[in-house]
């Protein structure tokens, strides 16, 4: 009876965790090197806790329904260009991490784990906004990649070209959400993971 009622509680914490993410990403917050479209938002602090407690695949599958839960509820301003690198972007810091914790379960672990997903999310970030999502929001969404980096370029005067726009406003943003969001986990982790383990 426990085996067979395990992938239900799986199954519900994954939909809670996501939900609680959804809503984390309702507040965004503007950061001061990097142009608007770059906001910084807990949801991902969520569910790396989920993924230290069930594992990388609970962890990319919530990062799934965040971003269809929020498309759904908010529509897109970028064509789905932002939704899907706001997804390869949380599976790049949470999929790693959650990998390496569940071989490694202990504070060292959860230090190194989440330093690995640190850099999986500055290099997956950098080349991938780089060489797709960039290119494919001007695609789609009509824009000039000089209007993009322009707006960059208007708070950060060290941006002025797409080169530039991933080493002083991509890679600065993705560090210090990591950052942040491997912070919040470490602090409440052990906290909620009695819960998380029900």
């Amino acid at each position: 009876m426990k085996k067979q009622n395990l992938p239900l509680r799986t199954i519900t914490k994954i939909a809670i965790l996501a939900a609680v993410a959804v809503v984390l990403m309702l507040f965004q917050i503007p950061v001061w090197f990097a142009p608007s479209f770059y906001e910084i938002d807990l949801s991902d602090a969520v569910i790396l806790m989920g993924g230290f407690a069930m594992g990388p695949l609970a962890a990319a599958i919530m990062e799934l329904i965040k971003n269809l839960l929020n498309l759904l509820i908010n529509g897109t301003m970028t064509a789905g260009v932002g939704e899907l690198a706001n997804f390869v972007m949380g599976c790049a810091l949470v999929v790693p991490t959650s990998w390496f914790y569940k071989h490694h379960k202990s504070f060292k672990g959860a230090v190194l784990s989440l330093v690995i997903g640190i850099c999986s999310l500055l290099v997956v970030s950098s080349a991938v906004n780089y060489f797709v999502m960039i290119p494919a929001y001007v695609y789609f969404m009509g824009f000039k990649l000089e209007s993009i980096v322009g707006m960059a370029s208007a708070v950060n005067s060290n941006v002025d070209s797409l080169a530039t726009l991933i080493l002083f406003a991509t890679v600065p943003f993705n560090l210090l959400k990591g950052v942040i969001c491997a912070t919040v986990n470490l602090l409440l982790y052990k906290r909620l993971s009695k819960v998380l383990h029900l």
